[in-house]
């Protein structure tokens, strides 16, 4: 490190103004501070002084994001490998076929996105933020993996170009940059979003892999099940194998590769709690607000209505709900902020996705629009919790005035 840090030295001055590569000066302070812990301190007595900076808590999130991201893996290969009739291939060979499977999307949501974010910090002459670190990750979990590349590229520079930097960069942003990746791919290409091909890859991954699908295999999802079965009560004509809610547990199923393994989301979610980088007023109240709608939904079943016959638990261990409600409600950008007003968010988003889930039948999913649509209402949650307390002090103090008078 000590002669990283030397060399990092030797070229400081041709990227600072009057160098050779002074146009490229928010390259080297990114991956100065990328590699380094800066030098730089606050002076004046307005500010707080904590290590805990930006760069620590996207680390930590990715950190957290670890579990799903390696069982994702996993579960690309488990279902290629179930698909063509091998399901007794190790599991080493199913994760490294996973891997390669992707490797390219990592590339490319990082590559895309950096890219812009690079060129963006350097006409504004402003330091390259860490806000895409994790940004980067999570747009390849959310999307199909079979969505092609060039799709997740055009997709990434949309959502990076205007639903981030139009706005003024990380942390001035009003929507989840994920969300808005994938919603864009949603409403662009929604082929290549739903149905059985889009969540289980059938070809090879650099040469590993590939072969003839077995006529018994369907990839559909349990939610994309659920919405075969209008008019079945009982739900016992759905494509493929029944829903297990322990498949859903574990995530051996077909889905996102973040979003099939509620045990490794609650595992990051343990480390989102313990190293507070996450709310866990909004995190708590996602589950509160999706389980009630559920139960409720639930307790009116109607056979126009599959997905009304779920029990609320099935309900928040299928499709993208968990992943959303730990990853992506508890951005602490795009969410509430004031502490009533996050109980609000947390439980409004809970409601609306069950409720765009069972009555939506064009749409099995719906924790991305939940998310998406309480994003745009945040700021005002949080202005009437605001303007609710300060009424409430006023009073108080009118009262108070009153009496001493």
């Amino acid at each position: 490190m000590k002669a990283l840090r030397n060399f990092m030295n030797k070229i400081e001055p041709s990227f600072r103004p009057g160098g050779k590569l002074s146009k490229l000066e928010s390259v080297y302070d990114g991956m100065e501070t990328f590699l380094f812990t800066p030098n730089a301190t606050s002076h004046s007595g307005v500010h707080i002084h904590d290590g805990n900076d930006m760069k620590r808590t996207m680390i930590t999130v990715v950190v957290a994001l670890l579990p799903a991201l390696l069982f994702g893996m996993y579960n690309i290969g488990y279902q290629h490998y179930l698909a063509i009739g091998h399901a007794d291939t190790g599991w080493f060979t199913m994760f490294l076929y996973g891997l390669l499977a992707m490797l390219p999307v990592i590339v490319v949501s990082y590559g895309v996105g950096l890219g812009i974010e690079f060129i963006s910090a350097q006409i504004h002459h402003k330091e390259i933020q860490e806000g895409f670190l994790v940004t980067g990750i999570l747009i390849p979990l959310i999307v199909p993996i079979n969505t092609p590349l060039w799709m997740t590229a055009v997709a990434t520079a949309f959502a990076v170009i205007f639903a981030k930097e139009i706005f003024g960069g990380t942390g001035m942003n009003i929507f989840n940059v994920a969300l808005i990746t994938r919603a864009f791919l949603f409403f662009a290409y929604p082929s290549r979003m739903s149905g059985d091909e889009a969540f289980v890859k059938l070809d090879s991954a650099f040469g590993m892999g590939g072969g003839t699908v077995v006529d018994t295999f369907t990839g559909a999802t349990p939610l994309g099940q659920v919405a075969t079965s209008v008019g079945d009560p009982t739900m016992t004509n759905i494509v493929g194998e029944p829903i297990s809610c322990m498949d859903a547990l574990l995530g051996y199923i077909p889905g996102s590769p973040g979003e099939t393994s509620i045990i490794a989301i609650l595992i990051g979610a343990v480390i989102l709690l313990i190293t507070g980088v996450a709310s866990w007023r909004i995190m708590c109240s996602v589950f509160v607000g999706g389980l009630g709608m559920a139960a409720l939904v639930n307790a009116l079943p109607s056979a126009t209505y599959p997905a009304s016959m779920l029990d609320p638990m099935t309900q928040l261990c299928l499709g993208g709900f968990a992943f959303g409600a730990v990853f992506m409600a508890t951005d602490p950008v795009t969410g509430a902020r004031t502490t009533v007003g996050q109980y609000i968010y947390g439980l409004l988003i809970g409601v609306f996705a069950i409720l765009i889930r069972v009555y939506n039948s064009g749409y099995p999913e719906g924790m991305m629009l939940a998310i998406l649509l309480m994003n745009a209402f945040a700021p005002l949650i949080d202005h009437c919790v605001v303007s609710s307390n300060i009424k409430r002090r006023a009073r108080r103090a009118a009262i108070k005035e009153n009496k001493e008078g």
